[in-house]
């Protein structure tokens, strides 16, 4: 604490930073809550031949925040793996990664670094469909990209090591970055893909649509079933939950300190007003009636009674025989702070 009780400047910081810290986390737990109060909240509805007169049903032939769990269907034209064949997907992403080692000049030590030089996303309209054949119901998906989650399965992953010649290393180590290689990835939304879709569902004209919410919900395309989509976020929100936790102790024992700190200080002043008033008082009390000033034969230790001691071989008077005997041992002149070899009294006539 600096002077005055006042927190220092780290102290300060080290305070405004774990609020600030603690106010995100908990900004971000209630977001998460919040989707996970949602899913809870969601309508579970079938893809079967009654949705049609579920959404007719349904103020505005809509249900803002549906559930609906189906089987990916192309509508026209699928979209072909470059590298697997007979791969046919829905979804295609393209990404090229470039991998490479940086030196840290701090730590002087190698840090992995990844950083995507490449990526390409391309898609094609497609339905979700009964996983059962017969039913003629088919749910429109819209926007796929914007979902929160689309579950997109890896068919094709290869690294391509970059070839380094003897200059190429000395360069790399004078520059301090050392490439590793590309990796190359192809990712897919297949056909016949089981999928768990929570939207927006709506009845537009003949066509039934799972859209993005407007209500700032998420949108999820995934291919975990529901219950797996639900648990998933569930141990995000525990796990968001518990550092909001942590951090708010953290916060509430640098709060306690610093209020520690600052009782103890106040307690520490209080106490020395209270020693400057009683000495104010003696003072008052010594004062004498005439001439308004201290006298001049008062103890200087308590300033009550009248000086009726000399101590050898130093030769002070200024202390009464109460004071003289409970000095601490071995008894030295609170003046001159000399060892007191023997003590004579003093009369006054």
């Amino acid at each position: 604490m600096e002077g005055g009780g006042r927190p220092s400047a780290a102290q300060a910081v080290l305070l405004a930073a774990s609020t600030a810290i603690t106010a995100l986390l908990y900004s971000i737990y209630r977001q998460k809550a919040r989707v996970v109060r949602g899913l809870e909240g969601a309508r579970k509805v079938r893809l079967d031949g009654d949705l049609r007169a579920v959404l007719l049903e349904a103020p505005g032939r809509c249900v803002p925040y549906a559930v609906i769990e189906g089987v990916v269907r192309s509508v026209k034209d699928t979209l072909s793996s470059q590298f697997v064949e007979n791969c046919k997907g829905v979804v295609q992403r393209l990404t090229l990664q470039e991998h490479k080692m940086v030196w840290n000049r701090t730590t002087h030590l190698w840090n992995d670094y990844e950083k995507i030089i490449h990526q390409r996303t391309s898609t094609t309209p497609f339905d979700l469909v009964p996983a059962e054949d017969g039913a003629g119901v088919t749910v429109r998906v819209m926007k796929p990209l914007d979902a929160a989650e689309l579950g997109l399965e890896t068919v094709y992953e290869k690294f391509h090591p970059s070839v380094q010649s003897f200059t190429d290393v000395i360069g790399h180590y004078i520059s301090g970055e050392r490439p590793k290689g590309i990796q190359e990835t192809e990712q897919m939304l297949k056909v016949g893909t089981a999928l768990t879709g929570v939207g927006e569902l709506v009845l537009d004209n003949a066509t039934i649509k799972l859209q993005p919410p407007k209500q700032g919900m998420p949108y999820f395309l995934s291919s975990l079933d529901f219950e797996s989509l639900l648990q998933k976020r569930e141990s995000s929100v525990r796990f968001w939950k518990v550092l909001t936790v942590v951090f708010g102790f953290a916060t509430c024992a640098v709060l306690f300190f610093l209020l520690r700190k600052q009782y103890r200080h106040h307690r520490e002043q209080q106490h020395l007003r209270q020693m400057q008033e009683e000495f104010r008082q003696a003072q008052e009390r010594l004062t004498g009636t005439e001439g308004g000033e201290v006298l001049k034969n008062a103890c200087v230790v308590c300033l009550s009674n009248t000086k009726s001691c000399v101590f050898l071989e130093c030769g002070h008077v200024c202390s009464c025989h109460e004071c003289y005997q409970a000095l601490p041992n071995p008894k030295k002149c609170p003046i001159c702070r000399q060892g007191i070899t023997r003590m004579v009294p003093l009369y006054n006539s």
